[in-house]
């Protein structure tokens, strides 16, 4: 026999009765319900609720938490297993276990390391009835490796070729996700010809000139860590040929004509074809013994991709793609095989016997291959497990015969296979217990007529009770000819009439003793529509009226909504409802439909239906259209107390339906001239029953709505004086706040002229303290919004009350509401006040809360003071700068970021309330480490020689920590812009001046320099300088020309090539100037524009055909070009800024020109020859080719 518990139910809608009489028949539950405090003292075996992952990734950066959540009467008592062994917790000071769980937490972040605790876990939770085990929880690290260095070599390639981009991640844990990007981080585009594959590669079916580039980057995001490792970018260049010969398909991946893939059970199938050819393949798929599953199929990167959720052993067979382009096709077969890890037929569920009884586990499961079934007993396998007679293992199934209370424990079915395994807890429970009914005492059922009532009747006992219904006092059983008892214990009655009301009593017995439960059953009348809304035809333009007239439950009230076509109306303002009318004013084409009116209660609906036609309108002169007449004749009937009919005679409505009135009324005794407004009733009415307040002077005026706008207001109704009466409401917004720490204020919101109902409005404020004693303390004050209580204890909840009464008497009873008496300033300050340094700039602070009794107001937070500690030097010139964070609430931890490395710091924590902060904590101190420092304050380069430099600099001015060394990196520049090689120096911490040999004569070089500590390597400072030119004046040679060329001093005036080339051009300019005095002496004019023309200089165009910008450089440092002003100055004193360099700026003056070899020339900077070269901060000699283009 298995106990069974009922589940609990409370009002029941019957429309949905079918459905939960079906559930009641197939739900059985198992579970003692340890919740239900009649069920408080029943034992009960550990059952495991909570655990993590079999296979759990933790984050190495955070404390691991291996969860373990277990039930049981009496609550269960937790042990851990590591790698099969005992795991002392005690004995491991870093690993605490939750109290009253068996969760533990292992505090890595302090200290020690994730790899030390990488194993497989697992939990019991153990109480005199049984034990319980968890899955073997395996626990690794995440990992995030970064990818092996490697050199990649530029790929260069010709147009319609095919290409590989491989990425090749590291091997993560979990797989990282790979794609592809550029150096600005945008997504390579990809299409049916450019795609990347499942293992990361990117695949060009064929390429094209604009896959030129060189930033293929390949990234691998690490999803558990949050991090993102990158490979080196990859360098594609596409040659552009004169033909492309087209070529069929031929595939990429995978490989030869046939392939196998194996997936489990309940994956995603991903099946894979990437195939090369001019022009680009299209990607087919098939399946060769059958057809895709239609709705768990998707397709991926452009149908290269094939997916099948949730497969299943029906999925294995041969799957086929199909590479096709217009000169042929391919063909690969992927054979695909299905296997499964373990999955549940029938899991074994608790069982619930008492003694002598019967019952039987059994644990099903299926796979491929096939799992072994294996059962444990508290844990232990069931073969060395205690013997017990009145079990009998018979493969899947434990069979229990004639149980006694020994035979309480906690099974466990292990079903493995190679690919993993299932473990299930069912414990059998052996309880001898009277029966108890577990639904609540007089629920009361509302059911309309002629339906469905269903009579809970959730049970609990142990035998198994047997349950009967009785009707009424003295009734005798009900028969099941006429009702139908569900073995839940639930009573049905199949068509209930007006007679079945009355008070059902359910008696549940078995031999160990009886209980009953009396439930009222009432039956409802049904809701009807007895005027239906009916077929309508109107003109376009016109207004039609749709009545729905409802009968229903004198006790129930219905909801009438009106829809059309099934959906709401238009929001629009022609639409008005009321009681029992829809009405649409100024139809137009698209009003035409079905309108539906639906009643709802809360047990029943019904709906009706009509159609709407529009027309088109019978021709008629053109109407006049304007804003209604005020109505008129206006009277007032059935005066009551508290109401009044308003009757009224429209006025006219100029050709334009009247959709609406508005009423309006005065009070010419609170507020005499000023009209507020009443209420709005329906274009169709002429009369509206009015709510009305005591003790006000009423007159009322009409106004008529159409779709032009609203009438003049009629003339004003005769006057109506209601009578007096107490106060319908009390005042709101009332609240107690202490102003100082021994008294309270209570404050609220008066009622106004209207609500006071009557004169003599006075308000009674009454207060106790909440958790005393006392009686209340009651004072009656004027119409005022404020009452102070003085000499109260401070910041003591108090229960405040503020009722309004007036010359006719009291309001109801007003509600209670709570307030508190004054704060004070709190009185201890945090303790145990900790300081965790997570980093050089991060640190976390704990405290321990202080008592809530010393607060002594509202918790609004903690609040930290911190300071770095300053040298005597620095104390006397300032005050020293104290820093403040909040943190809100009752937190007992918060981070400080934003610290300076290698610094002393000094903190204290203070509790703050609504009236302040409390004393100050002992001041804790603590150090953060060092960091890397910020750059050399300054860089100097002085005494420039042939070829030598001396750099002379100063300290960073934040060194967060000891300088360690100095590194000095530098590399020539030659005339063409281009860097030469990288030189790396090393210099000593105490250095601050460094002379440079051996360097080449005339030769700019850029500098970058930074300092070091413990750390790593701070920012960098980067500067150039020039190198003297030799004695000869002889530009340097190309740098790229290597040190030789760059050492030899050769005197050009004695070369004969360059005499000759001497002559050669003292003799052209002699002609020229022949020409010249030729050309003058015959009075020709030489315009400008000619003398431009004539000697247009091609080297004055732009060097860029494509921009017209000079070529700049940059280099991988910082990524600055070279700017004007980058020579050293007279002073020999650089400043970082001035590194931010133009190479265009160069063109100005003699320094600032380059020839065909390298060196510059004028025309580059766009000038004329002969404007002087400015900022020439040289001593050389010009150049021989230098004058002769100054004077050309």
């Amino acid at each position: 026999m298995q106990l069974e518990i009922m589940p609990r139910k409370k009002r029941l809608p019957a429309g949905r009765a079918p459905l939960l009489l079906l559930l009641c028949q197939l739900v059985r539950a198992l579970d003692v319900p340890l919740d239900s405090k009649l069920l408080e003292d029943l034992v009960q075996p550990p059952t495991i609720t909570q655990q993590s992952p079999k296979d759990y990734i933790i984050d190495p950066r955070e404390n691991i938490v291996i969860q373990c959540e277990a039930k049981g009467k009496p609550p269960p008592s937790f042990s851990w297993t590591r790698n099969g062994t005992h795991f002392d917790i005690e004995k491991d000071p870093l690993v605490t276990m939750k109290p009253g769980s068996g969760t533990l937490t292992i505090n890595i972040m302090s200290e020690g390391k994730a790899e030390t605790y990488e194993g497989v876990y697992q939990c019991t939770a153990r109480n005199e009835r049984g034990a319980a085990i968890s899955n073997n929880i395996v626990v690794r690290p995440s990992r995030s490796p970064l990818w092996t260095k490697e050199k990649l070599e530029p790929i260069t390639l010709r147009n319609g070729q095919s290409l590989i981009l491989p990425c090749r991640p590291p091997l993560g844990l979990p797989p990282p996700i790979i794609f592809w990007m550029d150096n600005s981080f945008q997504r390579l585009p990809q299409s049916e010809r450019v795609s990347q594959g499942l293992n990361g590669d990117l695949y060009f079916s064929n390429v094209l000139p604009e896959d030129t580039r060189e930033d293929y980057i390949c990234y691998a995001r690490f999803n558990h860590t949050q991090t993102i490792q990158q490979k080196q970018p990859i360098s594609v260049k596409v040659i552009s040929a004169k033909s492309n010969r087209e070529r069929p398909p031929t595939f990429l991946t995978p490989e030869g004509n046939a392939s196998h893939k194996e997936e489990l059970r309940g994956n995603v199938l991903s099946l894979e074809c990437i195939a090369e050819g001019l022009p680009t393949p299209i990607i087919y798929w098939i399946k060769e013994d059958g057809t895709l599953p239609i709705n768990r199929t998707f397709y991926k990167n452009f149908k290269k991709t094939l997916q099948i959720i949730q497969v299943s052993e029906a999925d294995s067979g041969n799957y086929q793609c199909i590479a096709k382009n217009p000169l042929g096709a391919i063909y690969h077969t992927i054979s695909v095989t299905v296997k499964a890890a373990p999955y549940w037929i029938m899991a074994p569920q608790n069982l619930v016997l008492s003694p002598g009884e019967d019952g039987r586990l059994i644990c099903r499961a299926n796979g491929n291959p096939k799992p072994r079934i294996s059962w444990l007993s508290n844990g232990v396998p069931i073969e060395i497990a205690p013997d017990d007679p009145s079990r009998n293992i018979d493969g899947d199934t434990i069979i229990f015969s004639n149980v006694q209370e020994r035979s309480s424990a906690v099974y466990q079915c292990n079903a493995s296979n190679e690919y993993g395994y299932l473990l299930a807890n069912a414990f059998v429970n052996v309880l001898a217990e009277p029966p108890r009914i577990l639904t609540s005492a007089n629920t009361l059922y509302q059911v309309i007529t002629d339906r469905p009532a269903l009579l809970d009747c959730a049970f609990f006992g142990s035998p198994l009770p047997t349950v009967e219904w009785f009707k009424g006092a003295k009734g005798s059983a009900l028969r099941e000819d006429i009702y139908v008892l569900h073995e839940n214990g639930t009573l049905e009655i199949p068509v209930a009439q007006k007679d079945s009301t009355g008070t059902y009593t359910c008696v549940a017995r078995n031999k160990l003793g009886m209980a009953k439960n009396e439930v009222q059953l009432e039956i409802k009348d049904a809701t009807r529509i007895i005027k239906q809304p009916e077929y309508a035809v109107v003109q376009r333009g016109g207004t039609v009226s749709f009545e729905c007239k409802v009968k229903h439950d004198h006790t129930l009230i219905p909801t009438i909504t009106w829809l059309k076509d099934s959906g709401e109306l238009p929001n629009d303002g022609r639409f008005t409802v009321d009681k029992d009318h829809l009405v649409v004013a100024d139809v137009w084409d698209d009003d035409g439909g079905t309108y539906t009116c639906v009643a709802n209660t809360t047990l029943d609906n019904v709906s009706a239906s009509a159609v709407l036609s529009v027309v088109a309108p019978t021709p008629t002169p053109a109407p006049t259209y304007d804003v209604p007449n005020p109505p008129f004749d206006l009277e007032l009937t059935d005066q009551l107390d508290k109401s009044v009919q308003l009757s009224w005679t429209p006025g006219n409505d100029n050709n334009s339906p009247i959709t609406k009135f508005i009423i309006e009324y005065e009070d010419a005794m609170h507020e005499s001239g000023l009209w507020h407004h009443q209420t709005e009733v329906s274009g169709m009415q002429t009369t509206a029953q009015l709510k009305l307040s005591p003790y006000v002077n009423y007159s009322f005026r009409v106004m008529a709505v159409n779709s032009l706008g609203r009438s003049l207001p009629s003339e004003a109704s005769e006057q109506y004086l209601t009578k007096a009466a107490e106060p319908d409401t009390n005042p709101t917004a009332v609240e107690g706040l202490g102003s100082e720490p021994d008294n309270l204020v209570i404050t609220w919101k008066p009622l106004n002229g209207f609500e006071s109902n009557g004169p003599g409005l006075q308000y009674k404020v009454s207060w106790r303290q909440k958790d005393g004693d006392d009686e209340w303390t009651s004072v009656v004050v004027a119409n005022v919004s404020k009452y102070i209580v003085s000499g109260t204890p401070t910041f003591v909840p108090y229960l405040i009350k503020v009722q309004a009464l007036n010359d006719v008497g009291f309001a109801p009873e007003p509600a209670v509401v709570m307030g508190h008496s004054g704060e004070d300033l709190p009185m201890v300050a945090p303790g145990n006040v900790r300081v965790n340094v997570v980093n050089s700039t991060l640190a976390e602070v704990h405290w321990d809360p202080v008592p809530l009794k010393s607060i002594r107001g509202h918790l609004q937070g903690y609040r930290i003071y911190y300071w770095k500690a300053q040298s005597s030097s620095k104390r006397n010139r300032r005050h020293i700068e104290k820093k403040i964070l909040t943190f809100q609430g009752s937190k007992t931890h918060g981070m400080l970021p934003g610290l300076e490395p290698f610094s002393h710091y000094t903190l204290n924590v203070r509790v703050v309330n609504g009236k302040g902060e409390g004393p100050a904590s002992p001041d804790r101190v603590f150090n953060t480490p060092e960091g890397v420092p910020s750059a050399p304050s300054s860089l100097k380069i002085v005494n420039p020689t042939l070829d030598s430099l001396t750099l002379e600099w100063d300290p960073p001015s934040r060194p967060n920590g000891i300088l360690t060394e100095y590194t000095l990196k530098y590399q020539p520049i030659n005339s063409t812009h281009e860097l030469g090689p990288l030189v790396d120096l090393k210099i000593p911490a105490n250095k601050t001046r460094w002379t440079l040999k051996n360097l080449n004569f005339s030769t700019r070089y850029k500098f970058y320099f930074y300092a070091q500590t413990a750390a790593g390597s701070g920012s960098q400072i980067t500067e150039e300088a020039v190198t003297n030119v030799d004695e000869a004046g002889i530009p340097p040679p190309d740098v790229g020309a290597g040190k030789a060329m760059a050492s030899r001093q050769v005197d050009i005036a004695t070369q004969g090539w360059f005499i000759g080339l001497m002559c050669a051009v003292a003799l052209l300019i002699l002609i020229l100037l022949i020409v010249c005095f030729i050309r003058r002496n015959k009075g020709g004019k030489y315009p400008v524009k000619e003398k431009e023309d004539a000697h247009a200089d091609p080297e004055i165009q732009p060097m860029k055909e494509d921009d017209g910008t000079f070529g700049e450089y940059s280099d991988a440092e910082d990524h600055k070009p070279l700017k004007k002003g980058s020579r050293t100055p007279s002073d020999r004193t650089v400043k970082k800024e001035d590194s931010d360099d133009s190479l265009v700026d160069y063109g100005e003056g003699v320094n600032g020109q380059f020839n065909e070899d390298g060196s510059f020339i004028g025309q580059y900077s766009g000038k004329k020859e002969k404007e002087p070269a400015e900022g020439n901060e040289s001593s050389e000699a010009p150049s021989p080719v230098n004058a002769m283009n100054s004077f050309v």
